[in-house]
């Protein structure tokens, strides 16, 4: 099959079907999952699909809403593990302040801090703040401001405030989009602000990050690839995504 032939038929399933995910497609056409990548980078471009986090949908079924935190959660569950597990490798020594982005992968980064391993945890998510509440070895911050439904994230100027004062040793961020050329984005400005201050505030930034994530670009951007030191991602990552991120000058760590 052409790539034109697989493309269209690649439409007509999506639209049949409604959502799909890479892997499904991969798997529906005999492909690497690099291959129906770069198949949806162009019918989106056509506008025969919109690309949404692991996968495809039909263009008139996305505005450009985000998928929820309950939905986003079931998704790529064992990559988002093992992300959270290697990341651990990057927490500051004992006594150290991280900053934990909102998300589901660094939502089950908190769960897995060592409690032997004392730090100050900052964070603008509600759920990360009610896992992490009551732990003895940590002092947890939660930011202010507004909290988003769909993500239960504090956003908006006090947010942003309390972050402008803050010098941490490494925040952990999440990310919608991610490419070499136009960096790390997220779908919404409110939450693409904060994750902004997120980066300036930290000494090192580690990006937690699936590769459903990667060729996408979302509406937003939070940060180019250079202000990003390390991406901690699966092994479906494609090579030719972890080089041009590696020439951008980040470290990508392979879980």
């Amino acid at each position: 099959m052409y790539a034109e032939e697989r493309q269209q038929a690649i439409a007509r399933l999506v639209t049949q079907r409604g959502r799909m995910s890479v892997n499904q497609l991969a798997r529906e056409y005999d492909v690497t999952t690099e291959t129906v990548r770069r198949d949806l980078s162009t019918l989106e471009r056509m506008g025969l699909v919109r690309r949404v986090h692991g996968g495809v949908v039909p263009p008139a079924s996305l505005s450009l809403i985000e998928a929820g935190l309950r939905e986003r959660d079931q998704v790529n569950t064992e990559s988002k593990e093992r992300i959270a597990r290697a990341a651990l490798d990057r927490l500051p020594p004992a006594g150290g302040t991280i900053l934990l982005d909102a998300g589901t992968t660094t939502s089950r980064l908190a769960s897995l801090l060592p409690p032997d391993h004392a730090l100050t945890v900052i964070t603008h998510g509600v759920p990360i703040a009610a896992r992490l509440a009551g732990q003895r070895h940590i002092d947890l911050r939660l930011l202010p401001g507004r909290v988003r439904r769909t993500t239960q994230a504090a956003v908006g100027a006090d947010t942003i405030a309390a972050l402008s004062h803050l010098r941490v040793d490494v925040a952990f961020v999440g990310t919608n989009g991610i490419t070499a050329e136009h960096g790390f984005t997220t779908p919404d400005p409110d939450e693409a602000a904060v994750k902004r201050a997120l980066v300036e505030c930290a000494r090192q930034v580690v990006a937690l990050a699936d590769a459903s994530k990667f060729g996408i670009e979302t509406a937003v951007r939070f940060a180019a690839a250079g202000e990003i030191d390390v991406v901690v991602t699966d092994s479906d990552v494609s090579t030719a995504d972890r080089r041009a991120l590696t020439k951008a000058g980040v470290e990508v760590v392979v879980a």
